[in-house]
């Protein structure tokens, strides 16, 4: 599948592999579908916020959208799988290839918390309850969860 990015005064295409349709929502885009792109950090720099790579780890789903004087509380679920312990109260998320902070999280189910900025300047503005989103979870929890698992 080839996709056409459009940006201020640029066009990229864009060939998705058959590990990122099985994993996104990819599948589900239409043309003139927003996606959240942010430019890579510079090694260097101040770092600040949390670690997110880019990578689709699962598909979640809109639960619940409330709006609650201007800020905004979205409720997720996932499916229910080895990864389940790498969403945790007050960890990182990355939704959509927007990084959060977790809370009231479950099993399989958890809710950020998003600002009117991150809401107008983000395709949060147009998700819907029963949508389908991209999940990337926490890098370090996903190294120490193979440290673990490897018993080192």
């Amino acid at each position: 599948m080839t996709v056409t990015a459009l940006l201020p005064g640029d066009q990229y295409k864009v060939v998705a592999v058959a590990e990122t349709l099985n994993k996104s929502n990819l599948g589900d885009w239409d043309v003139g579908s927003e996606v959240n792109l942010e430019r890579a950090m510079i090694w260097g720099d101040r770092m600040d916020g949390h670690l997110v790579q880019g990578h689709v780890d699962t598909q979640g789903k809109c639960l619940q959208i409330n709006d609650v004087e201007g800020s905004w509380y979205f409720s997720f679920e996932f499916p229910v799988q080895e990864r389940h312990h790498l969403v945790v109260e007050k960890g990182s998320i990355c939704i959509n290839g927007v990084s959060l902070t977790c809370f009231n999280t479950s099993k399989n189910v958890f809710e950020v918390a998003i600002i009117p900025y991150t809401y107008q300047h983000t395709n949060f503005k147009k998700l819907k309850v029963g949508d389908a989103v991209n999940l990337e979870f926490d890098i370090i929890g996903k190294y120490v969860q193979r440290l673990v698992e490897s018993g080192n």
